[in-house]
């Protein structure tokens, strides 16, 4: 008989690694949400009200704080600021998401920290960088400033929070890489939303998703087309994909940029039902998923 093979264990970088979170609402839980699967003892201050994540969507707050020790603590009296930094003295990486002059009023600027705990390394989660820390701002106004709100619907997710969340577990990681082994002071990582916003932005600003890119409408095998009785998005851009996909519709197989082939294409799917595009997709290997209308 075969033997089965073992599971490979988990990779666990960040094994051994403790971080303290004051990170409230998204960025900040979702940034330890991914430093806990990499497994960081991850522990959190809340103030006494509470992240307000967990009071207007109580199972995105469970999500987000498996596995994480939660404490109340009060900042801004004496004895949560003892507690903070007995806290400090036994942390590795502290995730922050204040503007710097709340940082600076209670004493948690980078220069105060680094004084009281020089090995401790600091991720600071702000809006914009630099002077522009403190400028308001949320994730739908990094979005519109990056040219990723094109109309007057608003995203389908919170690109800029989630974007900044992998910033900012990757600048744990850097922290945790640089400092670890060599037990040297730690290090300061300033992670902005909006440069999270700008980095997925980058391929609009290449031109890919530009209405004359081809994965931004110009290729008529890569769109969403409406069928019968729903959607289908197609990603036949490749010459090989595109070929087949024209051999299923009937075509000749052309130039997949010009108006004739998008228009044949788009009645082709219009005529067709969701189960017709799925067997065809089955049987010829295409990229091609069917949604609701």
């Amino acid at each position: 008989m075969p033997t089965s093979v073992p599971a490979e264990a988990p990779f666990m970088p960040l094994a051994g690694v403790r971080i303290l979170s004051l990170a409230l609402n998204l960025p900040g839980p979702a940034a330890l949400m991914r430093c806990r699967a990499m497994g960081a003892a991850c522990l959190k201050f809340e103030p006494p009200a509470g992240d307000p994540m967990g009071h207007y969507n109580r199972p995105a707050y469970a999500a987000l704080h498996e596995g994480v020790t939660v404490e109340v603590v009060d900042l801004k009296a004496d004895a949560g600021r003892d507690r903070l930094h007995e806290a400090l003295d036994a942390t590795d990486v502290l995730l922050t998401s204040f503007r710097p002059s709340a940082l600076a009023k209670l004493g948690l600027d980078w220069a105060a920290l680094q004084a009281r705990h020089p090995r401790l390394s600091q991720v600071a989660i702000v809006g914009a960088p630099g002077e522009r820390a403190e400028e308001p701002g949320h994730d739908l106004t990094y979005l519109a400033e990056s040219g990723l709100v094109t109309g007057t619907a608003l995203p389908p997710s919170l690109f800029a929070d989630m974007g900044g969340a992998l910033l900012a577990s990757e600048a744990v990681l850097q922290a945790a890489l640089r400092t670890g082994a060599s037990h040297t002071a730690g290090i300061y990582r300033e992670v902005a939303l909006n440069a999270a916003a700008d980095w997925l932005a980058l391929p609009r600003t290449w031109g890919l998703t530009q209405p004359q890119g081809a994965v931004g409408g110009a290729h008529a095998g890569y769109r969403v087309y409406p069928c019968a009785d729903g959607r289908a998005a197609v990603a036949a851009l490749e010459p090989h994909f595109a070929v087949r996909l024209c051999e299923a519709a009937g075509l000749p197989t052309g130039d997949m940029l010009s108006p004739a082939i998008h228009e044949a294409l788009a009645q082709w799917f219009a005529r067709r039902s969701r189960a017709e595009l799925d067997a065809i997709a089955r049987e010829r290997d295409l990229p091609l998923l069917t949604l609701a209308g």
